[in-house]
């Protein structure tokens, strides 16, 4: 979520760590004992800010010691409130445009080690087989222990094309290094295609500003082709790890004529804020949806998940979403950057909060791989001599099921023959389609 404007406390903050007396005049009078409590905290700040300044091994700016200093305020708070510098900042405007340098990877912070959320698709972590749930454990060999987010994130940044080695720990297994070349990340966050002639494949890796307009593209394509032929659509948020919160609202009403998408609830009460569908935005006419996520998909694509979950218009299959419930919103320090801070808590339409717990799926279904079991050769009524002829034509062989040794889900399969939750949820559709023809007749 971006929201853009001038916080006055965040500007007096960064205003007194520069110019201490500057504060007192500009402060709201508050209850004396407060007041007191906080300037005795402010005067600890500031013999310690004096005494690093003076006494410290090296010599270190003033610039260094106040973003170091507000760059721990606000990383104790929780993993995703952080501070950008104005580089930085201007960095992450470019990405939410959808196209930025970098590896790919969104990553958050867990027990002080830097912990991968999802890589995006087609990008350089993705096609290095990086992983949601892999921790980071070095980078180029020096250890991320101790590092903010911010200066892990930093170190994963470089020039186009040049190389960085991370150290990857994967669950309980010894770690094991990735070389990987920086490129620049144009994401294409909607791909789409037909899985046969009569169900329809989204895929949305992230959402950026381009995401609903590709949902559109989508579904003007599938129209064009299946015609009424579409029994129904296969939304993939695997692996998503969230994005724009207008753009997942943007998608939900897509999906859902009316009633409530999202809710959020800040520290005030009148903080709270309700987002309900505008009516007939249904660009999907209705046709059957399954929805697969798992431990990848977060934030953004959990407010989907969980709004096309309550009001009963897509099943849910795959496995528990990461559980990001919280809303950041960017406030910009004028010649300073920008904080990113926790604002807000996001509920579903029923009143869920998925913070820390994530969504369940309606329908679990691991990564498995099917193997054919040997089986000794049988006869068939064909194989007799003097059988009878069946004159009906031969119906032709459904080429979007994959042969049953080719089910193994691995990242770079998502979405591809060999992906299974995707199979599992055709045939649902299938299922579901040829249920209703037979419930009609």
């Amino acid at each position: 979520m971006m929201r853009y404007g001038l916080s006055l406390a965040a500007t007096a903050l960064v205003a007194w760590l520069a110019l201490a007396p500057a504060i007192a005049a500009d402060t709201p009078a508050a209850e004396p004992k407060t007041t007191s409590d906080t300037y005795r905290q402010l005067d600890l700040f500031g013999e310690v800010f004096e005494r690093v300044r003076s006494d410290y091994v090296e010599n270190v700016s003033d610039e260094q010691l106040v973003e170091a200093a507000i760059n721990g305020m606000l990383s104790a708070l929780d993993p995703h409130s952080s501070y950008m510098n104005a580089k930085n900042f201007g960095e992450m405007e470019v990405q939410v445009r959808g196209e930025f340098g970098g590896l790919g990877i969104e990553v958050t912070m867990e027990n002080s080690m830097v912990k991968v959320v999802s890589p995006i698709d087609d990008t350089p972590a993705a096609k290095a087989g990086i992983k949601p749930g892999d921790l980071i454990v070095g980078i180029d060999n020096e250890p991320v222990s101790g590092m903010s987010l911010n200066d892990a994130v930093t170190k994963m940044r470089g020039p186009v094309d040049s190389e960085i080695k991370l150290t990857i720990q994967r669950g309980n297994a010894k770690p094991f290094d990735v070389t990987l070349k920086r490129a620049v990340i144009k994401i294409q966050s909607v791909k789409y295609r037909m899985e046969g002639d009569d169900v329809g494949y989204i895929r949305i890796s992230s959402f950026n500003e381009q995401t609903d307009s590709g949902i559109h593209a989508a579904f003007a394509s599938f129209h064009k082709t299946a015609g009424k032929k579409l029994v129904g659509v296969v939304l993939d948020l695997r692996n998503n790890p969230g994005g724009l919160l207008d753009q997942a609202i943007a998608v939900s009403n897509d999906f859902i004529p009316r009633g409530e998408i999202v809710s959020t609830r800040g520290r005030h009460p009148d903080d709270g804020q309700r987002y309900d569908a505008k009516p007939a935005n249904d660009i999907s006419n209705g046709v059957p949806v399954v929805v697969l996520i798992n431990g990848g998909s977060a934030s953004a694509s959990e407010i989907v998940a969980g709004a096309l979950q309550d009001h009963h218009r897509a099943v849910l299959l795959g496995t528990r979403s990461f559980g990001k419930g919280s809303v950041q919103t960017i406030i910009q320090l004028p010649g300073h950057g920008a904080i990113r801070l926790t604002t807000a808590r996001y509920y579903t339409p029923s009143g869920r909060s998925i913070q820390a717990r994530g969504i369940e799926p309606d329908i679990v279904v691991e990564p498995a791989k099917i193997e054919k079991i040997a089986q000794p050769e049988f006869r068939h009524e064909a194989d007799l001599k003097g059988a009878l002829k069946n004159t009906q034509p031969q119906p032709a062989a459904d080429k979007s099921k994959p042969n049953a040794d080719e089910s193994n889900v691995e990242q770079d399969q998502m979405g591809s023959a060999q992906d299974y939750q995707l199979t599992r949820a055709i045939d649902l559709l299938r299922g579901v389609s040829m249920f209703n023809v037979h419930a009609s007749n």
